[in-house]
């Protein structure tokens, strides 16, 4: 049986992820990279992840099973005249970006439809680069693959299988129905955060007030406006449609919102805060989705000198990992003094029970 091989074009964040997830889960596959970053490279190959640093788009991606496009949205459609001179006959050519439809039209115009199947981890951290990568960021996280209509069953069967070995959940959907639903649930989301976040800069005090008590509810909201600024203008700049249609329907019901608290219609509002109430509560809790889920407790402590070290010795002496911790002044939305935000979602738990066991209250949020 011919040894799985698969090549990045691009070792960033996700690229990173995705290449340490196939190795950690599948250890005799053979890797090929190339990034414009020889740092990132040569530290990839030292950690065994990559078995050949190629120097360029070249033949060293000869014996690909797949081909991972992970550079950024743009520079993958220039890419493409490139790969195509050394794109393996019966290789799968895959992206790793949050919209479909650009690279689609390019993969069309370069004639790579029948070995096209785009891909959309949805998956990421505030942080970037392949020193940040991590395979656990994969684990149990949607991985959607759009396929042209020209590949196969069998290629987009066994890429579905690939996914699933690097511990993400694959989903087929059409292109046009990603761009649609991530415009909705992620990409939506960030330009309206931003916009809140601005609103409060915008019409702020002199001194700073709205943003010294900008904390529990608001920070939690707007939490993904801190995201990439570059990223998000070449999302919005490549799902422009869907965001505006999607957009629209947002102002409509703003509008509606404006009307009934100038009617002061107070059954109206009672319902908008049901309806939304009920329908939040039954999403899943998982971290799968676009918008990563944050991992954090919050702790009742007493207002004393070493109050907050004691905490995070106790974490620190029993391996359990903290990403951030601070003091949460504005506690409108939530109890607990001090807030813990952690890497990864099994921390909760044990960290709940650590500290329980040692007399503290905790708090944890849906």
């Amino acid at each position: 049986m011919k040894t799985l091989c698969c090549g990045f074009i691009g070792l960033g964040l996700i690229g990173g992820s995705i290449a340490k997830a196939i190795k950690e889960n599948l250890p005799d596959t053979r890797i090929v990279a190339y990034d414009i970053n020889a740092d990132a490279l040569a530290l990839a190959t030292r950690d065994g992840i990559v078995d050949i640093a190629a120097t360029g788009i070249d033949h060293s991606f000869d014996d690909c099973d797949y081909i991972f496009l992970c550079a950024p949205v743009q520079k993958n459609d220039a890419l493409l005249t490139q790969i195509k001179e050394i794109l393996p006959a019966d290789c799968i050519l895959t992206d790793v970006g949050s919209v479909k439809g650009d690279i689609l039209d390019a993969v069309k115009a370069a004639g790579l439809e029948n070995q096209f199947v785009g891909g959309h981890p949805m998956a990421g951290s505030e942080r970037i680069g392949y020193v940040n990568s991590k395979s656990m960021i994969l684990q149990n996280a949607y991985y959607i693959l759009s396929p042209t209509e020209q590949v196969s069953e069998e290629a987009v069967k066994a890429y579905s299988d690939l996914v699933q070995k690097m511990g993400a959940i694959p989903l087929v959907l059409s292109a046009d129905t990603h761009d649609y639903v991530t415009a909705a649930v992620s990409h939506l989301p960030h330009v309206i955060a931003a916009s809140l976040v601005n609103l409060v800069h915008d019409n702020d005090s002199e001194d700073g007030l709205m943003k010294m008590i900008a904390a529990g509810g608001f920070k939690d909201i707007t939490r993904i406006a801190s995201s990439s600024a570059v990223m998000w203008q070449e999302i919005c700049m490549t799902n422009t449609e869907n965001i505006i249609t999607l957009l629209d329907k947002y102002m409509a019901s703003l509008e509606d919102i404006r009307n009934e608290l100038t009617q002061r219609d107070s059954k109206s509002l009672y319902d908008l805060f049901s309806e939304a109430k009920t329908y939040r509560d039954s999403f899943m809790d998982a971290s799968s989705g676009p918008i990563k889920r944050s991992y954090s407790i919050t702790v009742d402590i007493a207002d004393e000198p070493g109050a907050l070290a004691s905490i995070a010795t106790i974490l620190a002496l029993n391996q359990i990992s903290i990403k951030n911790i601070g003091i949460v002044h504005n506690r409108e939305y939530e109890g607990g003094v001090l807030k813990i935000e952690f890497y990864a979602e099994d921390s909760i738990e044990k960290a709940v029970q650590l500290l329980n066991t040692r007399g503290y209250t905790t708090y944890t949020k849906k």
